[in-house]
């Protein structure tokens, strides 16, 4: 009997395993807002649902990087479900408060550039599966806004 329900435990791992999953890429970021109290980016995020239902997305969890130092980090729980054969775009707004920004001018230079560095992590809600995470990168400059605009 162990032997016939580990063979089942294997098939349905392997066809689990096997089975198309969701797919996700980082494909904007943009300078949203500059405010009193910081700076606020915007990614946009496409996620690809390949089932003909829809699926929630549980949380999306995030951190940006410069200068090796994490300057925003945070999660957005429950953002929207995805529809089913479709791919659906989810934005993502994330603040850097100005005192972080700040702290990196050293590293940054006389062009105000930063390399930066986002991740991200989906956490979708697959029936029968569980919770599966689709994790995300990308790397990319990010001009800080002049002290002017800072003021305004």
């Amino acid at each position: 009997m162990q032997d016939l329900m580990g063979k089942a435990k294997n098939f349905v791992a392997e066809k689990v395993a096997d089975m198309e999953k969701p797919e996700a890429d980082i494909t904007d970021v943009d300078l949203k807002d500059v405010g009193k109290e910081g700076i606020t980016y915007m990614a946009n995020v496409s996620i690809k649902n390949p089932y003909s239902a829809s699926i929630p997305i549980c949380e999306i969890h995030y951190s940006l990087k410069s200068a090796n130092r994490v300057i925003a980090s945070g999660n957005i729980p429950d953002p929207r479900s995805l529809k089913g054969n479709d791919t659906t775009v989810v934005d993502v707004e994330i603040k850097v408060p100005h005192s972080v920004l700040v702290s990196l001018i050293k590293d940054i230079g006389a062009d105000w550039i930063s390399t930066i560095f986002w991740k991200m992590g989906l956490v979708i809600d697959l029936p029968l599966v569980d919770n599966i995470t689709i994790p995300l990168s990308k790397k990319g400059e990010m001009r800080l806004p002049c002290f002017a605009n800072l003021f305004k």
